[in-house]
């Protein structure tokens, strides 16, 4: 009997060994992606926004309301791409919400550092991150602080990780061989880039397609909302690593992974309105003055606490 108990103990004691070594592992791992995808903003120039913090830092342990800038990045071989998606999260958990909305990618407007006026995705083109945020900052009257840049690769890596995305179709289109029938429909990754990016057979063009967008981003949060898999944990830490690049710290995740994560219930979506015209023989997005009037009270007041 004694035997038992002691093979018992020697058992016990090296199934917690082993549970609290995987578990140092993974911290490990977390810590050395975090590391990896922190890439600190360099401002381009100080913006005139309403928030006296300007692009700075909240307190996440303090569980402040902050504003987010995703951007979808097509990078090209010896040629830093263009950020086709740009969408802004402004989280509230006070609220328990999320509002998001993208910005079209061919919405004129000054680009910060340049001092021309060009389509909003060439920021990237032009400054990367750094006038990317700059510009969107400008644009809305308001701080964006923090990113995360995405390339379009790993938006459909990851999108598989969470094990894909369900949809609800508006109407039905071929894209790039594939086809997507009208109504609730089940995206794999490729699928879900494909569903994406389509536009020239949407009536409503490229709103359609950031339509289309906010819904593939609303479900992948979702599904990342009650990720609990180690073992695809792991693969995700693979491809964060790969394909994404963040201002946030590995600290401040941890922060929203803890705390922000439960208390986040809802996600409402905008559209910008605006009108397509042709200057010079190119095509602008044109957003009036109304219109960015109305988009900066709604992030105005979906901050307030």
């Amino acid at each position: 009997m004694k035997k038992w108990m002691k093979w018992t103990a020697w058992i016990a004691s090296l199934l917690i060994i082993v549970v609290f070594g995987y578990a140092i592992y993974l911290y490990q791992s977390v810590k050395s992606t975090a590391d990896q995808i922190y890439e600190p903003r360099n401002p381009v120039k100080p913006v005139s926004v309403t928030d006296a913090k300007g692009g700075l830092q909240v307190e996440l342990n303090r569980k402040e309301p902050f504003n987010a800038l995703i951007l979808g990045v097509d990078e090209r071989q010896n040629d830093r791409g263009r950020s086709d998606t740009m969408i802004v999260l402004s989280v509230n958990p006070g609220k328990k919400k999320v509002l998001m909305f993208n910005i079209p990618r061919d919405t004129r407007t000054e680009i910060v550092g340049r001092n021309t006026e060009d389509k909003i995705n060439h920021a990237y083109a032009f400054g990367g991150v750094d006038m990317s945020l700059a510009t969107v900052e400008q644009f809305l009257g308001i701080p964006i602080h923090y990113y995360m840049k995405v390339d379009m690769e790993g938006f459909s890596k990851i999108i598989d990780l969470v094990g894909g995305v369900d949809v609800n179709n508006p109407f039905a289109f071929d894209y790039e061989g594939k086809r997507y029938e009208q109504g609730n429909i089940h995206l794999d990754g490729v699928a879900a880039l494909g569903f994406s990016r389509m536009r020239y057979d949407d009536p409503k063009g490229d709103l359609g397609r950031n339509d289309r967008q906010r819904e593939v981003l609303k479900q992948m949060l979702k599904n990342t909302m009650q990720f609990s898999s180690v073992l695809h944990l792991q693969n995700m830490l693979d491809e964060l690593g790969t394909h994404v690049r963040t201002d946030l710290t590995f600290d401040e995740m941890k922060e929203l992974l803890l705390d922000y994560r439960s208390d986040l219930e809802e996600i409402d979506t905008v559209e910008i309105k605006g009108k397509g015209e042709k200057i010079n023989g190119i095509y602008y997005f044109i957003v009036g003055q109304e219109e960015k009037e109305r988009i900066h009270g709604l992030l105005t007041q979906h901050l307030e606490q």
